[in-house]
């Protein structure tokens, strides 16, 4: 079974033309890294908010874990997290709140949210400021927090929008081998970055998709050697040029 099928896939914002995303269709298998790449406006954004349900399906099919987006996205949202690049937590309250907060959200009954949150501090290394306002953290305290969120319920496919933006090399380091650790237990990971680099190391395929189409999908080493590259960054700029997008 594929963790994500996407067939047809097109949409319109209101009061435009031009499709944002234009007969998308790609699969992601179980366990998978599959890393998602593009220029600004791309169509990224549009792409993850269609499949985590903040945008809804105009024309197509999305299928997550073998059910249909469109009919069940309740029974998705539990087997599905999602870390968007912008924080999403409450800042008034502390990291143990906030994990608390969102678990109960999920279902989690409370002895096995109070393990859970803390296990999670630990790895994240945020237990020493667990009672703190988050309003007082570091950002990457922050995107730490952001990350824990979004594992509390320890979804089979974990959507990761720039999940490393703003934070330093420790920190990047130890978020990189938690989600390689979570991964290699069978967790399948979609992920997006601007860090090419970063996704060189991490994703076993890659899509790039560029004025709302996908213009090139494999795996790094096809991708490369297609393009007579030597990088996935000179693969992106020989695929998308190296003109300013806005």
């Amino acid at each position: 079974m594929d963790a994500l099928t996407v067939s047809s896939l097109t949409y319109f914002y209101k009061n435009t033309e031009n499709a944002v995303l234009s007969n998308i269709n790609l699969h992601v298998s179980e366990g998978e890294v599959f890393g998602v790449f593009g220029p600004n406006g791309a169509g990224k954004t549009t792409f993850l908010s269609l499949i985590t349900g903040i945008l809804t399906c105009q024309s197509g099919v999305i299928s997550i874990l073998g059910k249909d987006a469109s009919t069940q996205r309740k029974s998705i949202n539990q087997l599905v997290g999602y870390v968007p690049q912008d924080f999403a937590f409450y800042e008034e309250l502390s990291s143990l709140e906030n994990l608390k907060f969102f678990g109960s959200m999920y279902g989690l009954k409370e002895k096995s949210l109070d393990k859970r949150a803390n296990e999670l501090l630990d790895v994240f290394g945020l237990m020493h400021v667990a009672d703190r306002q988050v309003k007082e953290f570091s950002g990457g305290m922050k995107r730490r927090l952001n990350i824990a969120i979004g594992l509390l319920h320890k979804p089979q496919l974990l959507i990761l929008d720039e999940p490393t933006v703003g934070v330093d090399v420790q920190s990047r380091l130890a978020i990189m081998s938690y989600l390689k650790k979570i991964n290699s237990e069978g967790t399948t990971i979609i992920y997006t970055s601007h860090l090419l680099k970063e996704a060189e190391e991490f994703c076993t395929r890659i899509a790039l998709i560029d004025k709302g189409k996908v213009i090139a999908i494999d795996t790094l080493a096809n991708l490369i050697k297609q393009n007579q590259c030597k990088s996935l960054e000179e693969v992106f700029i020989k695929l998308t040029g190296n003109n300013y997008r806005d």
